[in-house]
């Protein structure tokens, strides 16, 4: 069996149409641009890749964006007081600190600090709470992808056994929250694996549809799986240089092997990465949206 490649990065160009299409309405009709401030606090690699792709897709789209950009001995005190700055602008719909944080900074207190209406990555306590009784105003971004990749791809999930390996905040457990709701795209049965499941494998292999974001390279290879699963990797790792010195990438499955089975997968690169920004702008624009309605 030879997998079906699912591409993120073309399902997120079909969004990106769509959203530009809505942001040239929102600022001909009520003279609104999307505002989006991005803060960046240390060094971290993947990060500054992540931010500089979030700032080039706002330039394309035509999204305000805002970057705030601070070396990593950045006082707790100062951060939280920007992001009160930034609640209260009007310009800025949308309000992300980029994870990680230096050590000396509290996540929790500073993503509780952002206003749940500006949230848009969808982290905040009112959001989350909003997301599992099926009635979020954002949800958030890696997981929606996530979900995102399935609908566009005509892949059912309704009665279908999912199996999520990893049960990060960020990923696996909104994912699992989503993929339960009675609600299209989802009515699945959904299963968690973590570091402390014994016999992950027999998990594994149970699923119509494995997502893995267990944060290790090729952690996942296809004596796990079954024959025609379905296999979403969020997981991107860096091992190692190209001749060319480019980062030298791989997911949280061994692609090579789980292809051979699957009947569909996702790439890494041009999976769900492309996605999640996507899924943040789609929450941007949804938050001015929503700000017309107040």
């Amino acid at each position: 069996m030879t997998a079906r490649i699912l591409s993120g990065k073309e399902i997120a160009k079909d969004i990106r149409k769509d959203l530009k299409a809505e942001i040239e309405e929102l600022k001909a009709k009520h003279g609104i641009t999307p505002g989006l401030a991005v803060v960046l606090v240390g060094e971290d690699p993947a990060s500054q890749v992540y931010v500089r792709s979030k700032v080039k897709t706002c330039e394309r789209l035509g999204v305000n964006s805002i970057e705030h950009r601070f070396d990593k001995d950045y006082p707790e005190s100062d951060l939280l007081a920007l992001i009160d700055e930034m609640n209260g602008d009007d310009s800025i719909h949308g309000i992300l600190v980029q994870l990680p944080l230096p050590k000396h900074i509290d996540e929790e207190k500073v993503l509780i600090r952002i206003r749940p209406d500006k949230d848009v990555d969808g982290f905040h306590p009112t959001n989350v709470g909003k997301m599992l009784v099926g009635k979020p105003d954002f949800l958030p971004c890696t997981p929606h992808g996530c979900q995102q990749i399935l609908m566009r791809s005509g892949i059912e999930t309704e009665g279908k056994e999912v199996v999520i390996v990893g049960r990060s905040n960020i990923v696996g457990k909104p994912l699992a929250a989503i993929l339960v709701q009675k609600a299209k795209g989802a009515n699945a049965t959904v299963t968690i694996c973590h570091t402390r499941t014994k016999n992950m494998a027999e998990h594994t292999r149970r699923a119509d549809i494995l997502i893995v974001a267990a944060g290790v390279p090729k952690a996942v290879t296809g004596d796990m799986v079954k024959e025609g699963v379905v296999v979403i990797d969020v997981g991107v790792n860096r091992i190692g240089k190209t001749e060319s010195g480019k980062d030298k990438l791989c997911g949280d499955v061994d692609f090579d092997t789980v292809r051979e089975k699957a009947a569909a997968i996702t790439p890494v690169p041009g999976g769900v990465g492309p996605m999640t920004i996507t899924m943040l702008m789609m929450n941007t624009v949804r938050a001015a949206k929503l700000r017309i309605k107040q």
